[in-house]
């Protein structure tokens, strides 16, 4: 059978094709490029699915990134602040041009023109980028505090306020937990601890209003019907002397252990005095 000789052709312009478009253009040696914002935007030349690596200035961080063309581009500053930021094409050299905005930690602009070069292999592409500021204004920036926080540090810190917060909240939780089973074990043997161990004039107290006088070990508790509250007092060596105390609802709490002691009304009193049991 005899070949067609348009046939022939077009299969020999389609391996040529093929073969033209599976060369590698060379990686150039890595290249100091100059920025000024008084000048067009230096051109780096990218490859397809290769990554060119920018460096940043030793005094300077990214802060943020803007690309011109992020559907056919990726940029990539990491997830750590630092100096270096990557850019890769992922689309041919048909659509693959744009421009791209670093802003640095200290408020300076690195504007370059990013052109994608499979077409144009002959001058080989940028693996690696030092950029350099020339503008006299840039360069005093460096040598000043940064003005931004890098994108990359302000989610470290929220990262790391979140972690803290819910750590916080966790130990607020435990120690809520802790208090509850205190409290719920304080209340299962708080009856144990009531000691009803005074004793008293009865026919005197009744006509005070006093009807219970009890202690828990810690405070001391004297509960009655009063139209008139007495006045408490703690007796030590025969002699009176006022003391601290709470009352409400018929209930005075005094905030310490008596051993004895007595409430009064003008000239109406009443001693009480705690028997310790053997």
């Amino acid at each position: 059978m005899k070949t067609h000789p348009l046939f022939t052709a077009s299969t020999f312009f389609a391996v040529c094709v093929y073969g033209a478009s599976s060369l590698h253009a060379q990686q150039k040696a890595p290249r100091t490029v100059q920025v000024s914002a008084t000048t067009a935007p230096p051109v780096i030349r990218t490859l397809l699915n290769e990554s060119t690596l920018l460096e940043l200035p030793a005094e300077e961080k990214v802060a943020t990134i803007f690309g011109g063309n992020t559907d056919d581009w990726i940029f990539n500053a990491g997830h750590v602040a630092s100096r270096f930021v990557s850019v890769k094409p992922k689309a041919a050299a048909a659509k693959s041009s744009t421009n791209v905005h670093i802003i640095s930690d200290h408020g300076n602009d690195y504007t370059l023109e990013l052109k994608e070069v499979s077409a144009d292999q002959a001058g080989g592409f940028d693996a690696t980028v030092f950029l350099v500021q020339t503008d006299q204004d840039a360069q005093k920036k460096m040598a000043d505090a940064p003005v931004f926080l890098p994108a990359a540090e302000v989610k470290e810190k929220e990262d790391r306020l979140e972690r803290e917060v819910a750590q916080a909240k966790a130990a607020a939780a435990a120690d809520k937990k802790t208090a509850e089973i205190a409290q719920e074990k304080y209340q299962s043997t708080y009856p144990s601890n009531l000691h009803f161990d005074y004793s008293w004039d009865q026919p005197k107290a009744k006509a005070l209003g006093v009807r219970q006088i009890w202690d828990d070990g810690k405070f001391t508790y004297i509960q009655g019907k009063f139209e008139e509250p007495p006045v408490v007092y703690e007796l030590k060596d025969k002699k009176g002397s006022l003391i601290n105390f709470q009352f409400e609802n018929g209930l005075y709490t005094v905030p310490k252990l008596l051993q004895n002691g007595y409430v009064a009304i003008g000239k109406s009193k009443v001693e009480f005095h705690r028997q310790e049991n053997n």
